[in-house]
């Protein structure tokens, strides 16, 4: 008899039970994983996307949080290598219960844990990548906050045939990364009739360019678009330079202008690098002065364009957790950000929607000039 009564007792019993809360958020804290290169040669980018996504976060903590809770971001290490981007992401999710995933840094690192999103159902929002291997076929829990490699290499490619170029080069890190951008710089010379004239590669974690730039000196091309972090490409605009280098040179954002200068000083006059944030130092925008604001109070960097895109994609996240409500869970938070469409975030104006899981499109020019970073108009 007691078999029979107790299965509807227990019932309703579990039917006044709250349901259980997904890992990571309680009445008092939403717990955020980031894991990205925080040591290597690329370390510069992992760092500028935690300075700026930091700031904004204890900004926003400063004022109460999300709907009473405060952020937690905890932050690992993958070295920009896919097999740890891959061990400490399913730390992040099993051992830290991160809520959701946020800022990863590159394209090997990212496509590694496309499985992990989606076999444990977990939102990866705000990538430092283009690759459209992120963004098409369209996965549920990933959104990107920037404009893709294709829509860089669109803009860089427009820009050399404009400036009279007839062969146009690629060289590039010999991985997920560097091919994103070589298949993005081959659709846009194709629309034009035209074929990448050379290509030469070089390893990830790596400065060893000396046999790519090499090609590169054999070919002679009239412009060619580099693609990888700042060291290995200081490197190969030095040498390429004193070797008598005479291509006009460009790169896509994920380079990290700022270190790139840094390190390239008046050697990278001419260099034209394409970015995915408006330029720093504008006032035009709200949500570049509240970056900046941010960034200046709780780091000892001023806003550049890593940590801008830091900030705004921690703008871009916290803005649907404050839309998905107090009751928010991850599926909630995705369906949220993927109705988050015309959503302006301080003069940038994010479109998300089941079939586009990008925030932003549009593609800004720079050029290194004096040894500095400026506008090209």
């Amino acid at each position: 008899m007691f078999r029979y009564t107790f299965a509807p007792v227990a019932l309703a019993l579990a039917a006044a039970l709250p349901a259980l809360a997904d890992d990571g958020i309680t009445d008092t804290e939403i717990k955020l994983g980031m894991v990205n290169v925080q040591s290597g040669p690329a370390s510069g980018l992992g760092k500028g996307m935690r300075a700026g996504a930091e700031a904004y976060f204890k900004e926003l903590n400063a004022k109460g949080g999300v709907h009473g809770r405060k952020i937690n971001l905890v932050v690992a290490d993958d070295g920009y290598e896919p097999n740890r981007a891959v061990d400490e992401t399913l730390k992040m999710i099993e051992g830290e219960k991160a809520f959701a995933l946020f800022g990863y840094v590159g394209t090997p690192t990212a496509n590694a844990v496309i499985p992990i999103v989606k076999e444990m159902d977990v939102p990866l929002v705000g990538l430092f990548t283009g690759a459209m291997s992120l963004r098409q076929p369209v996965t549920n829990q990933i959104f990107n906050v920037r404009a893709s490699y294709d829509d860089e290499a669109e803009t860089l490619v427009a820009h050399f045939i404009a400036k009279g170029a007839k062969s146009i080069a690629v060289f590039h890190q010999d991985d997920g990364f560097g091919t994103a951008v070589l298949s993005g710089t081959e659709k846009a010379l194709k629309k034009r009739g035209l074929a990448v004239a050379a290509k030469s590669t070089f390893q990830r974690n790596t400065l060893a360019i000396k046999s790519g730039m090499t090609a590169m000196l054999d070919a002679k091309p009239d412009a060619i678009v580099m693609v990888g972090p700042y060291a290995p490409l200081a490197a190969f605009i030095k040498e390429g330079r004193a070797a008598g280098l005479k291509s006009q040179l460009a790169t896509v954002s994920f380079v990290g202008t700022d270190n790139l200068v840094a390190e390239v000083g008046k050697d990278g006059d001419g260099v034209v690098i394409s970015q995915v944030v408006p330029f720093p130092a504008d006032n035009d925008l709200a949500v570049t002065r509240e970056c900046r604001e941010a960034v200046a109070k709780h780091t000892s960097e001023p806003l550049g364009f890593v940590n801008f895109e830091g900030c705004l994609s921690a703008r871009v996240l916290a803005t649907a957790l404050e839309k998905a409500g107090k009751a928010v869970d991850r599926k909630s938070l995705v369906s949220t950000l993927r109705s988050m469409n015309g959503t302006d975030l301080g003069g940038m104006v994010a479109s998300f929607s089941a079939e586009r899981h990008q925030a932003f499109d549009k593609v800004f020019m720079t050029q290194i000039q004096g040894g500095k970073i400026a506008k090209l108009q």
